[in-house]
């Protein structure tokens, strides 16, 4: 119930003012966001550099509706991408960026809803070339940020954000895979649908993350109870490491991770064929001991002041970030 409450709430407008706007909010949210800027970004990069980790990088920001913003979005991860490169942070993929493809451009499609019949003969719906446009803005764009990661010897991943676009986003992972064969993607496992996609998705040069998910969805889209996403996540899982694609493995759950471990050896899985993922902020200290019993372990670092529904979806995940949150504000009072 608190999970959907918080789920809720990442896309209130109402509550998001109260919070975005509270004075003491800031100072807790710099736990789990690097800042607002690409300067914060890099400092955080170094530093976890400095501990063995790698490193994603997203800059925040989901649902653009203006073309114009998409492109800026995209302008906005080359010339990261580039700062990452000058700085000697990208070679071998040591820091890649993850893209949400509605912060550049997939979201456009859904304008076709709100506009509306419009005048004209023949040809397609005004619904479907407003689609069209939404997946070949992002296409573009997301292109462009592969150009640039190439550029720089790294990789970009692709986020997963509601049920709603799955399929357009696998759409964009299997066109630009053809130039971009690195190009990752996400699985999500409350969604019914996930095993199957992960059958699809382990072959050999494919990368995905799996994670469990922290969007809403109806009762028959998506599992319901904790103890169901977490035994698709294990199926899931199961089916990522025996495959012959790079699997990355993005849980904070000691007994996921305890199977995963268990896998990997069964499977005979070598070191660096496939990597650990965890957010920034969240049990730091198991990310260290991974690291130092010799996994590879990649922190996923957000950072830029859109920040709202990243950190309330991350509050709906695992209930010791809210404990944390609230605990922290009533200190600062």
């Amino acid at each position: 119930m608190l999970r959907q409450v918080l789920l809720a709430a990442s896309a209130s407008q109402r509550i998001r003012r109260v919070i975005t706007t509270a004075p003491l909010t800031r100072d807790v949210v710099a736990r789990f966001v690097a800042g607002d800027s690409a300067a914060d970004a890099l400092a955080v990069v170094k530093r976890l550099a400095a501990g063995g980790m790698l490193v994603t990088l997203d800059f925040l920001g989901e649902d653009t509706k203006d073309p114009a913003q998409a492109s800026a979005v995209a302008d906005e991860y080359v010339a990261l991408l580039g700062r990452l490169a000058a700085a000697g942070l990208t070679e071998g993929g040591r820091t890649e960026v993850s893209v949400k493809p509605t912060a550049v451009g997939l979201g456009l499609a859904d304008l076709a809803g709100q506009a509306g019949p419009s005048g004209g003969s023949g040809g397609s719906s005004p619904q479907a070339g407003t689609a069209d446009l939404g997946e070949k803005t992002a296409a573009e764009n997301i292109a462009r940020i592969c150009t640039a990661a190439r550029a720089a010897g790294t990789t970009v991943t692709l986020d997963m954000e509601d049920h709603t676009r799955v399929d357009a986003t696998l759409r964009l992972v299997s066109e630009l895979r053809s130039d971009f064969p690195d190009l990752g993607c996400v699985v999500q496992s409350y969604l019914r649908r996930s095993p199957g996609d992960c059958e699809a998705l382990a072959a050999a040069g494919s990368r995905v993350r799996l994670c469990k998910g922290a969007y809403r969805a109806p009762d028959g889209v998506a599992f319901a109870a904790r103890s169901e996403v977490d035994r698709s996540y294990a199926r899931c899982m199961r089916t990522l490491l025996t495959g012959a694609g790079y699997p990355m493995i993005a849980t904070h759950d000691p007994r996921l991770i305890a199977v995963a471990q268990s896998l990997v050896s069964s499977a005979g899985r070598k070191a660096g064929s496939y990597e650990y993922q965890m957010l920034y902020g969240i049990r730091p200290d198991e990310q260290q001991r991974l690291a130092a019993s010799g996994e590879q372990v990649r922190v996923y670092v957000p950072y830029g002041s859109d920040w709202y529904g990243y950190l309330v979806r991350r509050l709906a995940e695992r209930p010791a970030n809210l404990t944390f949150f609230l605990r922290a504000l009533r200190s600062r009072r």
